[in-house]
């Protein structure tokens, strides 16, 4: 049992490492916002591992339903759609 607790974690700190590192490196602000929902997502599993159940419903409930919610709707009515170089002149 202890070996697919190892396996478990380590997967899930790679895809928390992996998004994270993706979330600082991508271009496009809305695929930075869906990688933060990966690694706010995998942070709970980590907490569920650890039998703290109380911090993942917290993380989940405030973070991905709370935070990432208001950054998805800050991208959303942000963006501009590009002018068309025709149109413009």
């Amino acid at each position: 049992m202890a070996v697919a607790e190892t396996l478990a974690f380590a997967l899930f700190a790679l895809v928390t490492v992996a998004s994270s590192l993706g979330v600082v490196l991508v271009r496009d602000v809305w695929h930075a916002a869906l990688l933060l929902g990966v690694a706010l997502v995998s942070v709970a599993v980590h907490y569920v591992m650890l039998q703290a159940e109380f911090l993942a419903a917290m993380q989940i409930l405030v973070y991905v339903g709370g935070v990432l919610i208001l950054i998805t709707f800050a991208v959303m009515l942000t963006r501009t759609t590009p002018v068309d170089e025709e149109v413009a002149t």
